[in-house]
């Protein structure tokens, strides 16, 4: 069952929190084995949970958090030896909406350390695999978040984004998931703290096996949290106008994922979506900008955190700290803040409040661990200007690859404009159907 089909079962009675319990655990039990998605299970809390009585619009839903968001009592481990004697104080922000609806909790999914890489693998738990084949990685950094839902061993639950780590898992998985605009999702409580100077572009979002799944997650998650300092009191609220659609279409990514977004083009033009193309130009240069700020200033940041400890940390983040290329001093980081910001208002000047992008959701379909067939931050080109503009994204899966793997696209809108995506993946969803993943993309053939 989807999430929301399991919400419906509950309220009329024909399934009992205990029951949806009992069924995660057994697939967990069954599955997890060969997936590694978690990295604590809370079994006993969960059934204890499940015969309390419960309020809200998510009782008895067995959901899910990943490992950078505080469980009171806890650990928040983030992948990572260093912090291995880390035990949180109280609940995240989004932990404790997520109960206060109702939701059980049912365990805390891996990453890879710090949260700083596309495939999830750490030095405690080891490698996460993908549901579909286990030679192949889930994606990062919400790796184990995606393949626990991806592999029904969870309804839904909670990720966080600064450079795709969302958006990424949910297209090799075949899960949509939605990265925010900042602020509508409270991240108090994430480890790292999402705040100045470069947090803007990291946020708190929910992941589920369907559109309408996300948008009960995201209604549920959304409102103010003081501890976060991008949180505004922006109302979950209906999008005002007819949403047109820009596709993006980017070069050098994989022919499938090329494919999907003229796919998802077709069927959205059919459900009566006006369609243009996007002018790449205005998001020229953002993703250099990004890297900067995501891949450059943080790895400064950990290269102090972890001097004289290197030797305990993983390949994951040593991994993506390689690709840093400079110092980032005050005079540089202002620079980038000032030209994000020129950058954005161009783009929002012409974009408008109704528009949506249309575009791949990654450079690649998921792949071999460590063993990217792009050099991973090319991959990357797709994500990153949402994160560095402070724009709501969102990934759908519409088919597969030559191997069967999930192919997904990204919709990208403006800020605040949440709920616009949420309606556009919910048309595209309905116009993809249910078989989606029998439908194989493959047929162009190489690079796009």
């Amino acid at each position: 069952m989807p999430l929301w089909r399991m919400r419906e079962a509950l309220g009329r009675g024909e399934a009992s929190a205990a029951e949806l319990v009992e069924a995660h655990l057994a697939e967990i039990e069954r599955t997890n084995p060969q997936v590694n998605a978690f990295i604590e299970v809370y079994a006993d809390e969960a059934r204890q949970r499940a015969r309390e009585p419960l309020e809200g619009p998510l009782a008895g839903v067995p959901v899910t958090v990943k490992d950078s968001f505080d469980l009171a009592g806890r650990v928040t481990w983030c992948g990572s030896l260093l912090r291995r004697q880390e035990r949180a104080a109280r609940d995240s922000n989004a932990a404790a909406r997520l109960k206060a609806a109702g939701a059980i909790v049912i365990g805390k999914t891996s990453t890879p350390e710090f949260l700083y890489y596309y495939e999830t693998d750490n030095r405690i738990i080891g490698r996460t695999c993908h549901p579909r084949d286990p030679s192949k990685t889930p994606g990062g950094s919400s790796g184990g978040e995606a393949a626990a839902i991806a592999a029904f061993m969870s309804a839904g639950g909670i990720g966080s984004d600064g450079g795709g780590s969302i958006r990424e898992p949910a297209h090799f998985c075949g899960i949509c998931g939605l990265k925010p605009t900042p602020g509508r999702v409270g991240a108090g409580g994430h480890w790292p703290v999402i705040g100045h100077p470069a947090g803007f572009m990291g946020v708190g979002g929910p992941m589920a096996r369907t559109a309408r799944d996300v948008r009960i997650l995201f209604e549920t998650l959304a409102g103010m949290d003081v501890r976060d300092p991008f949180s505004a009191p922006v109302p979950v609220r209906q999008p005002a106008g007819r949403s047109r659609l820009a596709v993006w279409r980017m070069s050098g990514v994989q022919a499938e994922c090329a494919a999907a977004v003229e796919k998802a083009a077709r069927l959205l033009a059919d459900a009566g979506y006006a369609a243009g193309e996007f002018d790449a130009a205005l998001f020229a240069g953002a993703h250099e900008l990004w890297r900067v700020l995501f891949v450059d200033l943080i790895t400064q940041s950990l290269r102090a955190m972890i001097a004289g400890r290197e030797d305990e940390c993983a390949w994951t983040g040593v991994e993506l700290m390689k690709e840093a290329r400079e110092v980032v001093d005050t005079g540089r980081l202002l620079a980038v803040l000032g030209e994000r910001d020129v950058m954005r208002a161009r783009l929002l000047e012409r974009m408008g409040a109704e528009t949506v992008i249309l575009a791949p959701a990654f450079g690649t379909t998921a792949f071999p661990h460590r063993q990217p067939p792009l050099p991973i931050l090319e991959a990357a080109r797709p994500l990153t200007p949402a994160n560095l503009l402070g724009l709501p994204a969102m990934v759908v899966p519409v088919g597969a690859d030559r191997d069967g793997m999930p192919v997904g696209v990204q919709l990208i809108g403006a800020p605040w404009e949440d709920e616009r995506l949420l309606d556009v993946a919910e048309a595209l969803e309905e116009a993809r159907g249910e078989k989606w993943l029998e439908e194989s993309l493959a047929g162009a053939g190489g690079a796009h």
